[in-house]
């Protein structure tokens, strides 16, 4: 991507100098691909939060951030920016105001309006407190476990989560939220489907006119973003971690439906486009 002379946002909370006492409940290592994404791309992370034993936030000793480490924060608050001038400009067409979230960047752990979270929750979004959370690390993450590697697959990561902010400010996140909760399992999962699949035509939306007004994207962006798209299927995980799947059990949307979503969003530019609710489940 070409982010040369683009603005840093404000809304950043860089706590990487903290930690939280205790043990994530979570592991990174042998829980295979399944544990480290758990609630990647944004799944309502309070199902993994009460799993981690955390207490409460000291000063991490002599902790410096290497140089990659920087750069990639000064990436995320580049990518983060073009998230607020583009759904700013968003909101205005359907005469919204939009309220942009914090980015809150942690290395380990974090206390969230949500609840505690370890790294091995992946990036989340908090509507408690209309949050995004990151430790850079898992991008380092993705391409050890997944080989999922580029600038404009970690924008994505970073898009889709704002995608759920995105929902929450049009009431959209709230409301399936409710529904979930009334539902059977299995219905609850179909509705976590959508709401993911929106929050990836979100993030091709960002896309499409964070490249028309600063001529971002740069060629294999695209393909790095599908590509992560199509690794972070619930059919792709659940093969890699099991070698089967279970339908009924996904809740983020298979491969092939997260790179259909993103790339609606990437060709089109239109938001109006995005209801993922109408549609049959199985025409998703």
């Amino acid at each position: 991507m070409n982010l040369n002379g683009r603005r840093e946002s404000k809304n950043v909370d860089d706590r990487r100098s903290m930690s939280t006492a205790g043990k994530a409940g979570v592991g990174i290592g042998g829980v295979i691909i399944a544990a480290i994404f758990a609630i990647i791309m944004g799944k309502d992370p309070t199902e993994v939060l009460q799993s981690a034993d955390l207490g409460n936030s000291t000063a991490t000793e002599n902790y410096q951030p290497t140089p990659e480490e920087e750069e990639l924060a000064k990436f995320a608050s580049q990518i983060l920016a073009g998230t607020e001038d583009v759904w700013t400009a968003e909101f205005k067409k359907m005469g919204r105001t939009y309220v942009p979230p914090k980015l809150v960047l942690f290395k380990n752990s974090v206390q969230s309006g949500c609840g505690g979270a370890t790294s091995a929750s992946g990036p989340f979004y908090c509507s408690a407190d209309q949050s995004v959370y990151l430790d850079l690390a898992f991008f380092t993450d993705m391409k050890k476990q997944l080989g999922s590697d580029g600038d404009f697959a970690y924008a994505y990561v970073i898009a889709h989560e704002v995608g759920h902010h995105v929902q929450y400010l049009l009431g959209t996140l709230n409301e399936a939220h409710s529904k979930m909760s009334r539902v059977s399992e299995k219905e609850s999962n179909q509705i976590s489907v959508r709401l993911e699949l929106q929050a990836d035509f979100y993030a091709g939306i960002w896309a499409y006119h964070d490249n028309k007004m600063f001529g971002s994207l740069e060629d294999g962006d695209i393909e790095e973003g599908l590509n992560t798209a199509s690794v972070i299927g619930d059919d792709y995980l659940q093969k890699k971690a099991r070698g089967y799947t279970v339908p009924e059990s996904f809740n983020h949307g298979t491969s092939a439906q997260r790179v259909k979503w993103l790339k609606k969003g990437l060709n089109s530019g239109d938001i109006s486009l995005g209801d993922t609710f109408s549609p049959s489940y199985s025409a998703l």
